[in-house]
């Protein structure tokens, strides 16, 4: 089956965001931390189902999988051969209030 990935445009910034953030201590490092992020992405053209489920976490009903890469949380919806990338989130951050902003 072939999965098509759509990284939508919040979560083009947040990568853009951490990048940037990452790139004032280091140029290098902030490449580095997007490409593994975007290499984390791209397995999930293989293995679109090898998120967890958000709602297994927090025992609410969400249409959310979440992937890591690194200190980052990637989080996703798989319906009908597409992930969509929503957002890409600081693991320390609260992503559930961002979350629950956007859905």
């Amino acid at each position: 089956m072939v999965v098509n990935i759509r990284i939508n445009p919040l979560a083009t910034t947040d990568l853009k965001e951490i990048k940037k953030y990452i790139s004032e201590d280091s140029i290098e490092a902030g490449i580095k931390t997007v490409k593994e992020i975007i290499d984390k992405i791209e397995t999930l053209a293989d293995y679109p189902e090898m998120g967890v489920m958000l709602m297994y976490k927090i025992r609410l009903k969400s249409k959310y999988r979440y992937i890591i890469s690194g200190q980052y949380i990637i989080f996703y919806i798989y319906e009908q051969s597409l992930v969509s990338i929503q957002r890409i989130l600081h693991g320390k951050r609260d992503y559930m209030s961002l979350l629950n902003d956007h859905e």
